[in-house]
């Protein structure tokens, strides 16, 4: 294998990569998003510097169903994360993420700086009740629910879109050969080519189960502010560098 061929590999391994070079194109991927306030002290311990946590204490659990992502196939997803303020521009910060396959887990990891990894999350219609569950090593430790399309929001989609277009951010850690380490930043990205095909508001509820290694209980569920139900198409592009703690 000469030089130029490993440098045009996608990913590792060279022979079999786990992902392709990028776009990354999600169709039809479908959210429950259940909004809470937390533990200021909780969200305070998981939320790196600079960030800082936007007014309310605000967390986010959410569940992801994707049928028809390019390069990643179809997979499920879940995890947490914060509403934040980055330099005075509003933002959220992935804590932490849960997937059912490989090519995801790794890429998002490697690329993005996503905080995945392996877990078993099920979003799906229960009669009359939007469900999302997350199992860990065949543990149940969230359960979120949701009223089903009680409250279109048919007249806001534009909002939606705008939503899903603000800034995200992830911390990105890599070790180097001798486990020091090699990356450490902060990464941005916008989602791009965003439609909305439906999204819906309602009543929800969310309980979550401490697990020593799936610490989706640590930030706490202190009140429910609400639920939301979206199904949408999207371009997930490649990041920027927000802050380098190696610089």
């Amino acid at each position: 294998m000469t030089r130029d061929e490993i440098l045009k590999a996608s990913s590792m391994p060279a022979f079999s990569p786990s992902y392709p070079h990028g776009p990354y194109r999600f169709v039809g991927r479908e959210y429950l998003i259940v909004t809470y306030e937390t533990d200021p002290a909780a969200l305070r311990a998981a939320l790196p510097e600079p960030l800082e946590p936007a007014p309310g204490n605000l967390a986010f659990y959410e569940w992801m169903k994707m049928p028809d992502s390019s390069g990643f196939g179809d997979y499920e997803e879940s995890g947490s994360g914060i509403h934040a303020l980055y330099k005075g521009e509003p933002c959220l910060f992935s804590v932490q993420m849960y997937v059912d396959d490989e090519p995801p887990i790794t890429a998002g990891r490697e690329i993005w700086g996503f905080p995945k990894k392996w877990g078993q999350p099920r979003l799906k219609v229960m009669k009359d009740t939007l469900t999302g569950a997350l199992y860990y090593d065949e543990e149940r430790v969230a359960l979120g629910t949701m009223t089903y399309k009680h409250h279109s929001l048919a007249d806001r989609l534009d909002e939606v879109r705008q939503g899903l277009g603000k800034l995200q951010v992830n911390l990105k850690l890599i070790p180097d050969v001798d486990g020091k380490p090699k990356v450490a930043q902060l990464v941005g990205y916008n989602l791009e080519e965003i439609v909305v095909h439906g999204a819906w508001e309602g009543e929800a509820r969310l309980h979550l189960i401490p697990h020593v290694n799936c610490r989706v209980a640590d930030l706490p569920v202190r009140r429910v502010v609400g639920g939301r139900h979206q199904v949408v198409d999207f371009v997930l592009p490649f990041g920027r560098v927000l802050h380098d703690y190696l610089a």
